[in-house]
């Protein structure tokens, strides 16, 4: 073991400074807080959440890692083959905001860097914002294994993720698909469920009427998002309400341009005490309209696109097209007002679902995207939990636990972003989609399906959490 440093002199006053960087690297040189396998005792391992490299570590860490830090050196005094292992997390969305916010302050922008310069900045802002965290991490105390320190952008890692994501493809719990997704139009990219937030604002719930062809009845609706409408596909009711159930089947005319047919369609879902318990269905725009066209196989319009701006790319919308999403709001209220179409419009506060990072509101968009089927991978734990293998300290949280993975959606992965793991997908000149682990190897994959080594790589990214969770 390597000798104590010692001082012969005991100051009046105790200096933090003088004191603790020697005990530390005393520490680390007598690799306290190394632990090598050893089966004749038993194991206490806790992998240490990643702290993103956004910035510096806050007092948030401090209270977080202060418990695993503790139970770490508490098992390892009982004999305990106990370790904490350390790492940082590349944080792909958020440390790509950060940084891009850094470069409009410098006066440029990620667009202006380029990809090449600005994971490169992202590197270095990565190992700058990394030694930084671990430094702080030091002088706080915690004892994680420094030598066993990954982050989720080395080499080896990287490795897995791209292993794990080809394992999942080749056994067909990763796939391509066009679905419902939450997209941040400030971020240009898809965000996940976990990184939108629910604010309450004030808005209006706008009461519209849709008249039927031939003029002898309508009906009327009430939407928080009348921009949408341009993409109605049908009108729902309850098939047991007694207001409406005589008109399924029958078709409304969709304001204000009265150029389109759409169907009344009875579905259970349709909560018959809201607004008037009527409601337009827009499939491409909504999660819950999106499941009752799966129901009712429905078309699915989109009438947006990325910009959030209105789009005629699959509908025509009219002189609506290459609106901003609330300028065509405007104007759409402004036409069914003119065409007395619009009943009435009334206060309403609500929810409303915005990106974690941009704080801009997400728009529900269908996009041709990458995804993980969550059903398979979740009935081990629930599994585990239904068994009394699985226990959750209070046992109230199990029953979120329960809920949450028996009504889990299929994960969208992939990313709009620059920095990050790069999908480790190609395709052919014919859009053949080739899965790899290497460039090498998918050239070869290519050549004996496909005929061809001329291979684009899909310039999308993983969410951040599919590496750091595994």
């Amino acid at each position: 073991m390597t000798a104590r440093p010692q001082n012969s002199e005991l100051p009046k006053t105790y200096d933090p400074q003088a004191v603790e960087p020697r005990l530390y690297e005393w520490w680390e040189r007598s690799s306290f807080f190394h632990e090598d396998p050893d089966p004749a005792r038993p194991p206490f391992i806790i992998p240490m959440p990643p702290p993103n490299v956004t910035g510096r570590a806050h007092l948030g860490h401090g209270s977080t890692y202060t418990p695993q830090d503790v139970l770490t050196r508490y098992h390892r005094m009982l004999g305990d083959n106990a370790d904490w292992l350390p790492g940082l997390d590349h944080a792909a969305i958020a440390t790509e905001a950060v940084l891009a916010r850094e470069l409009i302050k410098e006066g440029t922008s990620r667009e202006e860097l380029g990809r090449e310069r600005f994971v490169e900045r992202a590197w270095e802002w990565s190992r700058i914002y990394g030694d930084t965290i671990d430094d702080q991490f030091r002088k706080i105390g915690f004892g994680p294994d420094w030598q066993r320190a990954r982050f989720t952008m080395d080499e080896g890692l990287s490795a897995a993720v791209r292993k794990v994501f080809v394992t999942l493809y080749r056994e067909g719990l990763v796939y391509r698909g066009k679905r419902l997704i939450n997209w941040d139009p400030k971020g240009k990219t898809t965000v996940s469920d976990a990184e939108v937030d629910h604010v309450d604002r004030d808005s209006f719930l706008w009461h519209i009427k849709y008249p039927s062809p031939d003029g002898s009845f309508s009906i009327e609706i009430a939407t928080t998002r009348p921009e949408t409408m341009l993409g109605d596909v049908a009108i729902a009711v309850h098939p047991e309400d007694e207001r409406y159930a005589h008109l399924i089947g029958k078709t409304v005319l969709l304001p204000p341009l009265l150029s389109r047919e759409i169907p009344i369609i009875g579905d259970s879902t349709v909560e018959r005490e809201f607004g008037t318990g009527a409601v337009k269905v827009t499939p491409a725009h909504d999660p819950s309209d999106y499941e009752i066209g799966i129901r009712h196989n429905l078309l699915m319009p989109s009438i947006m696109d990325f910009d959030a701006r209105i789009t005629d790319a699959v509908l025509p919308v009219g002189k609506y097209a290459g609106l901003d999403r609330y300028d065509a709001r405007k104007a759409i209220v402004d036409d069914l007002v003119a065409g007395g179409q619009l009943v009435k419009q009334e206060p309403y506060r609500h929810a409303i679902a915005v990106s974690e990072r941009t704080g801009d509101v997400i728009e529900p968009l269908l996009s041709l995207q990458w995804f993980v089927k969550m059903k398979p991978l979740a009935e081990p734990g629930l599994k585990a939990y239904h068994d009394g293998r699985l226990k959750f300290v209070p046992e109230r949280y199990g029953r979120t636990y329960e809920q949450w993975l028996e009504n889990i959606r299929d994960w969208n992965v992939s990313r709009q972003l620059w920095w990050g793991h790069q999908l480790p997908v190609w395709y052919t000149a014919n859009g053949d989609v080739v899965v790899a682990e290497t460039e090498e190897e998918a050239l070869v994959i290519a050549e004996q399906r496909f005929g061809t080594r001329e291979l684009t790589r899909d310039p999308d990214t993983l969410d951040t959490w599919f590496s750091s969770g595994l």
